[in-house]
């Protein structure tokens, strides 16, 4: 209590939850762990909602003001598509409940995800907060939520689960345990919230969120809340029937030694890519990143695959190589773009001290042996020679703001060689399946364009383009960027 009073004390600056700026606690250094934990209960419940609406200790019947009567009736206009909005957390809302238990705070802020993402690990926002929970780059990072080339944490369903439920620890305790005040402070940061506090009490005014001047945004949250809320605890009388989610984890955390190909993973198991990279969103390259070990997060009916001495993944090494033979023009930056790979990886794997490279010098780059090796909810741009904010705006075409923003840059600030952007299109964050993904070719004997381009059923023009070709010719061996339709 005293180190929390101290804290508390100490940093009274905002924290942003989706909009504004970082959390004002001190930066957590010690790695998240990831828990699991099942829900223990001698009561049998028929689905996690009927669980949430059981073990509730905030909700009471409440007045509905016209606000929350208007986001009700928007709700029940159409049941089905309620009920389809509610299936979206089929696969993450158990976790998030159980975490929440285990964290002593209100079960039904499970339903928060509905409102941030629709339960969508992949959403992105236009003012760029990312995830199931819509966190903001320096909020996530406070809570060490890690982005690198080959994973973003806030896209992770589990990471930014946890992170989350710090940040509801800190707010509710804030906040004197009111949950509107601390969804309102989630919404707007607490400082915000702190300043119409405030306010009102210089005016000897009440200080409930009801009584604030708030603007729209956050005035509007806690009616969205209260509106699923209701609906959901009085289905009967709205006439809703529920989404059937059990009680009971339909996933399991797995580890697989070394580095893993993603797509060879959805191919043993027999699930599609797109629920592989859904349930694992944090991972945004080809494979998992090149440590140790794996955690991924698969359908449990499948998990025996894995446990079976015939499971290809029991082995380290997972990842293909290949050899790559410095030629004049060449560095480091390039060639991490041409093989979708990081600065650091090649050097680290080729035990290089320096930046130089040496022509005739022969490097071992990682490469997927799948033909779809590159399936990414979003795209990432590294910096190189020459590049500025406006060119690689121009080159993606999205918004200088937009780019600006969603990275949390300074639009005066130098970027560094290697660095790695952000590029979150609107158009392309909320349905993967619509999403291109570019996949590496090898060029084989024999190959030309027009062969390459009826293989994938792109345009021969499109090829020439993603590679900057300016001839037909090419050499068995050539690496060639594809971009296909996703799924």
């Amino acid at each position: 209590m005293e180190r929390q009073l101290l804290i508390s004390l100490i940093f009274i600056f905002a924290l942003s939850s989706c909009q504004t700026a970082p959390i004002p606690t001190p930066k957590i250094e010690q790695k998240i762990e990831i828990t699991e934990k099942s829900i223990e209960t001698e009561i049998k419940y028929t689905n996690i909602w009927d669980y949430i609406v059981k073990n509730s200790d905030t909700y009471k019947e409440t007045y509905l003001d016209d606000v929350s009567l208007e986001f009700i009736n928007k709700h029940l206009k159409n049941k089905d598509s309620f009920n389809k909005y509610l299936s979206n957390s089929y696969f993450f809302i158990y976790y998030v409940v159980q975490e929440l238990e285990a964290a002593n705070l209100p079960v039904e802020l499970a339903l928060i995800p509905f409102i941030e993402s629709n339960y969508d690990p992949f959403s992105i926002s236009s003012s760029g907060a990312v995830g199931l929970w819509q966190f903001m780059p320096k909020t996530g990072r406070f809570y060490n939520l890690e982005k690198s080339w080959w994973n973003e944490d806030r896209h992770d369903p589990y990471r930014s689960t946890h992170a989350a439920i710090g940040y509801f620890k800190y707010l509710f305790d804030r906040f004197d345990n009111d949950i509107y005040l601390a969804l309102a402070a989630y919404n707007a940061g607490p400082t915000y919230l702190d300043r119409q506090i405030n306010k009102n009490k210089r005016k000897n005014l009440s200080t409930d969120f009801w009584s604030l001047n708030l603007n729209d945004q956050v005035t509007n949250y806690i009616p969205k809340y209260i509106a699923i809320r209701e609906i959901i605890f009085n289905s009967k009388k709205y006439g809703v029937k529920l989404p059937e989610i059990p009680v009971e984890s339909v996933v399991k955390k797995i580890e697989i030694p070394g580095q893993v190909e993603i797509l060879n993973l959805s191919e043993y198991l027999d699930i599609k890519p797109e629920l592989i990279y859904k349930l694992n969103a944090g991972y945004t390259k080809w494979a998992s990143a090149p440590k140790d070990k794996s955690v991924f997060y698969v359908p449990v009916e499948k998990t025996y695959l894995l446990d079976s001495p015939d499971s290809p993944f029991e082995n380290v090494n997972q990842i293909n190589w290949i050899s790559h033979k410095v030629v004049s023009g060449d560095n480091l930056w390039n060639l991490a773009e041409k093989y979708d790979t990081e600065i650091q990886i090649i050097k680290k794997i080729n035990y290089l001290e320096k930046d130089l490279l040496s022509i005739d010098d022969t490097l071992l780059i990682p490469l997927s042996s799948m033909q779809s090796n590159n399936f990414i909810p979003y795209e990432m741009h590294i910096v190189s020679e020459g590049d500025t904010l406006w060119d690689i705006a121009e080159k993606y075409n999205i918004e200088l703001a937009y780019l600006i923003k969603i990275n949390s840059l300074d639009k005066n600030a130098y970027l560094q060689l290697g660095q790695q952007l952000t590029i979150g299109n609107k158009n392309i964050h909320r349905n993967i399946e619509s999403k291109k993904r570019t996949i590496l070719y090898s060029v084989k004997q024999g190959d030309n364009l027009y062969k390459i381009s009826d293989l994938f059923d792109v345009s021969i023009e499109s090829i020439k383009e993603i590679n900057e070709f300016q001839s037909n010719q090419l050499m068995p061996g050539q690496i060639i960027k594809i971009a296909i339709k996703a799924f």
